[in-house]
C-alpha cells in the first residue's frame, strides 16, 4: 500500500549509492544474488532464535534489494535481472516464517497460514503481470520495473514491517501472522477483482491499482 510513496524518498539516495557501485564494476544481478545469500543468513538466525541477528540480516537483504534496482536503472534493466529479483524476493519472503517456525515449532500453524497467504498474494501478482505483458501493458507507479507491479494492501513495505515486528516481538508471532495473513487475503481478493475488471475483452486497464491512493 505504501510502496509507491516510499519510493519517492528512498530512490534518490539508493541511486547515488548505486552509481558508486556501478563505478566499481558491480552489476545488478550480482547484488541481487548477494542480497539473497544475506537473506539466507536471516533464515539461519531465525531458526537459531537469534532475532537481533536476523533483523540485521533482513535489513541488509532489503538494502541489497533496493541497490540492485538502482543499478538496473543506471545500467539498464534485463529480463534475467527482473526474473532473479522477483524469484529470489519471493523465496526470501516465504523463508522467513518457515525458518521462524523451525526454531519455534509451537508457531507452525500460524507460520503455515502466513506462507499460504504469501502464495495468494504472489500468484495473483505474477499472474496479472504475465497477462499484462501479453497485452503490452506497463506502469511506472513503483518505478521502472521488469514486469507490471500490481499494488495492494500488503506490498513490500508492509511485509518488511511485519518481519521487523517478528524480530522485535517474537512472542507475538501468532497474532502478527494471523492478522497479516488475513490482510494478504484481502489483497489477493482485490487483485483478482481488479484483474477481472482489467482483462475483460475490449475493456481498458483501470487507472489505479487496488488498495493504492496518491
Amino acid at each position: 500500500m505504501f510502496d509507491a510513496r516510499i519510493r519517492r524518498w528512498i530512490d534518490p539516495p539508493l541511486d547515488r549509492f548505486g552509481a558508486g557501485l556501478a563505478r566499481l564494476g558491480l552489476g545488478a544481478n550480482a547484488v541481487t544474488v548477494i542480497g539473497f545469500l544475506i537473506g539466507v543468513g536471516a533464515w539461519v538466525a531465525l531458526a537459531a532464535e537469534a532475532d537481533t541477528v536476523a533483523l540485521a540480516f533482513i535489513a541488509a537483504n532489503r538494502l541489497a534489494d533496493g541497490l540492485d534496482g538502482a543499478l538496473a536503472r543506471r545500467l539498464g534493466p534485463t529480463d534475467l535481472g527482473g526474473y532473479l529479483d522477483i524469484a529470489l524476493d519471493f523465496l526470501f519472503y516465504a523463508g522467513v516464517p518457515f525458518f521462524f517456525a523451525v526454531g519455534r515449532p509451537e508457531f507452525a500453524l500460524p507460520a503455515a497460514f502466513l506462507i499460504f497467504s504469501f502464495v495468494g498474494t504472489g500468484s495473483s501478482f505474477l499472474a496479472f503481470a504475465a497477462v499484462a505483458a501479453k497485452r503490452g501493458l506497463t506502469t511506472e507507479r513503483r518505478g521502472r520495473k521488469a514486469i507490471y507491479y500490481l499494488g495492494g494492501l500488503t506490498e513490500g513495505t508492509e511485509t518488511i514491517g511485519l518481519f521487523v515486528l517478528i524480530c522485535v516481538w517474537p512472542d507475538g508471532f501468532a497474532v502478527l501472522a494471523w492478522v497479516f495473513g488475513g490482510l494478504c487475503w484481502l489483497t489477493t481478493a482485490t487483485r483478482i477483482a481488479f484483474a477481472v475488471e482489467a482483462f475483460r475483452e475490449s475493456h481498458p486497464l483501470p487507472d489505479s491499482s487496488p488498495g493504492m491512493t496518491d
